[in-house]
């Protein structure tokens, strides 16, 4: 009693998985599920003549994209993740030599002389200014770092949108432009009415 090719079901996980790769393709070719449906019931088709279905397209494309992205977004992630890694590495390398100018004495010197005041050499400031921004700016640069690490593992809170639509329709056009007809035209009866009782 066949009507035709038996339909399509997941005993056979290899031969599922291969009309998934297949599915998968003809998506991406830009057939519509319902021309995979009609081309995957030729015996001579893609699939040599198993059914897929609609649904059981949906389902195979969706299992295909996962089985060939999710491998790369985690090798992607993973070298992302080694990344931040090393420039955390490097922030604390320019963070310690900061620090190292900090803890040092530092004179003022003006064409090669030591400047004196009060018989001692005269500190100088700028070295520990200077010292202190590139600390600020490895700060900002660890604080960046965090941020890039925590969207990459999703590990940030969705941020809740709470957003309105409204459909405007013709027919909401057309009243509001009557009523704004109908406002003018008060508004100008009434402007007669005072105009006339002014008189």
């Amino acid at each position: 009693m066949g009507l035709g090719p038996t339909p399509y079901n997941k005993r056979n996980p290899a031969l599922r998985a291969e009309h998934a790769a297949v599915v998968f393709d003809l998506k991406i070719q830009g057939l519509s599920l319902r021309e995979i449906d009609d081309l995957s019931r030729k015996p001579d088709g893609p699939t040599g003549g198993h059914r897929v279905s609609v649904t059981t397209a949906k389902e195979m494309i969706r299992e295909e994209a996962a089985r060939r992205v999710d491998p790369k977004v985690d090798e992607y992630r993973a070298i992302e993740l080694a990344r931040l890694e090393a420039a955390l590495e490097r922030l604390k390398g320019l963070e310690d030599a900061a620090r190292e100018v900090l803890a040092r004495e530092h004179i003022t010197v003006n064409n090669g002389r030591i400047i004196v005041h009060d018989g001692a050499p005269l500190p100088d400031d700028s070295p520990v200014l200077a010292a202190i921004d590139r600390l600020i700016k490895v700060e900002d640069a660890r604080q960046r770092n965090s941020e890039s690490r925590r969207r990459l593992l999703g590990l940030d809170m969705p941020v809740k949108v709470d957003a309105q639509v409204t459909e405007t329709t013709q027919q909401d056009l057309e009243l509001q432009e009557m009523i704004r007809d109908a406002r003018a035209r008060v508004q100008l009866e009434e402007q007669q009415i005072v105009d006339g009782g002014a008189e």
